[in-house]
C-alpha cells in the first residue's frame, strides 16, 4: 500500500506543476483520496462484501465529490485532477497512467446487465466535462477533448472532439486539413461554416428570381373579355 502511495505521489508531482510537496498532496488532493478509497472498496467488492464496498465508495464521494463504483477495474497510475463531479461506472475498465479531469463521466447508456461501461486503454487523457458512454474501447494514447460526448470506439493514438465526438487527429496528424480551428479542430463549427456558405448561395439565387418574375409580369398582358 505504501509503495503504491509513493508511486501515486511521484506521478502527481510529475503531472501537476501546482504540486509542491508530498505532504501537501497527501492532505489536499481529492483525486488521490478517491483512488485509494476505491482500492479499499474494490477489495471488499472482490470478496463479495458489496454493501461494505458501496458504503466506502459513498463516503469517499461525500468527502471528495468523486464517485467510483467499487466494481470498476482501474490500473496503476490513475490521476484524477481536481476531480469534482467525476463518475466512474461499475463495469468501467481503466488502463495504466490515465489522466481524468473534473466533470468526466464514464457511464453506460441503458439498464442492461453485464458490460455496459467503457474500457480505457493505457495513457488515455479525458478532458474536463467529457462524457464517455457505452461499452466500447478507447485505445491507448487516445485523447478526448473537454466537453466531448463519446458514443463509439476511439482508435489508439487518436483525438476525439465534439458532440457527438468525432476523430479529428490520428497519430498526431489531422484527419481533415480544413478542420483546424485555431489549433483545436472543431467539426461542429466547420459544419456551421458550410451551412452558412450554402445559405448565402441560396439567398443569391432567390434575389435574382424576383427581377425575372417582374419582367415576366410586364410582358404578360391579360386578355380582356367583353360581355356582348
Amino acid at each position: 500500500m505504501f509503495k503504491r502511495l509513493r508511486e501515486d505521489i511521484a506521478l502527481i508531482k510529475e503531472r501537476d506543476p501546482a504540486a509542491r510537496s508530498a505532504f501537501e498532496i497527501i492532505l489536499t488532493y481529492s483525486g488521490l483520496h478517491a483512488v485509494h478509497s476505491y482500492r479499499r472498496a474494490h477489495w471488499f467488492y472482490q470478496h463479495k462484501c458489496f454493501t461494505i464496498a458501496r458504503i466506502i465508495s459513498q463516503m469517499s464521494r461525500f468527502f471528495t465529490g468523486i464517485e467510483i463504483h467499487p466494481g470498476a477495474k482501474i490500473g496503476k497510475g490513475l490521476f484524477i485532477d481536481h476531480g469534482m463531479g467525476v463518475v466512474i461506472g461499475e463495469t468501467t475498465e481503466i488502463g495504466d497512467n490515465c489522466l481524468i479531469y473534473q466533470g468526466v463521466t464514464l457511464g453506460g447508456t441503458g439498464k442492461d446487465k453485464g458490460k455496459r461501461h467503457p474500457t480505457l486503454g493505457n495513457n488515455v487523457i479525458v478532458g474536463s466535462g467529457a462524457k464517455v458512454l457505452g461499452s466500447f474501447y478507447v485505445g491507448d494514447n487516445a485523447k478526448i477533448a473537454a466537453g466531448a460526448v463519446v458514443l463509439e470506439e476511439v482508435p489508439p493514438d487518436c483525438t476525439a472532439v465534439g458532440v457527438p465526438a468525432r476523430v479529428v487527429r490520428r497519430n498526431g496528424q489531422r484527419v481533415c486539413p480544413d478542420l483546424d480551428q485555431i489549433h483545436i479542430p472543431d467539426p461542429v463549427a466547420q459544419e456551421l461554416c458550410r451551412l452558412t456558405v450554402r445559405i448565402e448561395k441560396l439567398e443569391e439565387m432567390l434575389s435574382v428570381q424576383p427581377d425575372s418574375q417582374e419582367k415576366e409580369n410586364e410582358e404578360y398582358v391579360p386578355v380582356q373579355h367583353h360581355e356582348s
